[in-house]
């Protein structure tokens, strides 16, 4: 009996910890949906950008992203977001969907106008930009640069412009044997 006491009180102190994080994590979903007033854009593209997802406002969290779908007609992806009862938006502010960096979650950056007209609520902003596809841009750039070697000889791309009446001329090597040295014979 000694020897279960402990192994008991460990398990009743680890039903306790998860009990804790269940009802932070339901009371934080919770938060998420609550208050504030909805707000939407449409993007042609939203990434990796989640429901829950932050919507800031100069770095600072103002909102989260409450709802994703495809409109059907226009075949964009409308993201509906819960923004904070005490931040009015104005009506030329703009949405666009940043990452935290290279291994960071998307989120819904606005940027506010000056505009003295507020957007009202279920208002949809005039002014997004899609999320950026990291992959796509490294790979444009790596393929690039694979072929900026095989463009020719100089900056335009043209080989042998400098050579008279505009002919192209292939560069001599002296280990050619179809370009002789200057002293007779190849060896």
């Amino acid at each position: 009996m000694t020897r279960k006491l402990p192994e008991i009180l460990t398990g009743l102190a680890v039903i306790v910890i998860a009990s804790v994080f269940l009802v932070y994590a339901l009371g934080r979903a919770q938060a998420l949906g609550a208050g504030g007033y909805e707000l939407k854009a449409q993007f042609s593209s939203i990434g990796g950008l989640t429901v829950g997802s932050d919507v800031k406002l100069g770095g600072v969290v103002v909102g989260h992203v409450t709802e994703e779908h495809l409109d059907p007609v226009t075949y964009a992806a409308v993201v509906t977001m819960n923004i904070d009862a005490g931040l009015k938006v104005p009506v030329d502010t703009s949405a666009a969907i940043s990452s935290d960096g290279l291994l960071g979650g998307n989120y819904v950056g606005l940027s506010p106008g000056g505009s003295d007209t507020m957007l009202a609520p279920g208002a949809s902003f005039a002014v997004t930009q899609s999320a950026i596809n990291i992959e796509d841009l490294l790979g444009k750039f790596i393929f690039s640069m694979g072929d900026a070697g095989k463009s020719g000889g100089g900056p335009s791309g043209a080989q042998g412009a400098g050579a008279p009446g505009g002919a192209a001329t292939a560069p001599s090597n002296p280990m050619s044997l179809s370009n002789p040295p200057a002293g007779g014979q190849p060896k």
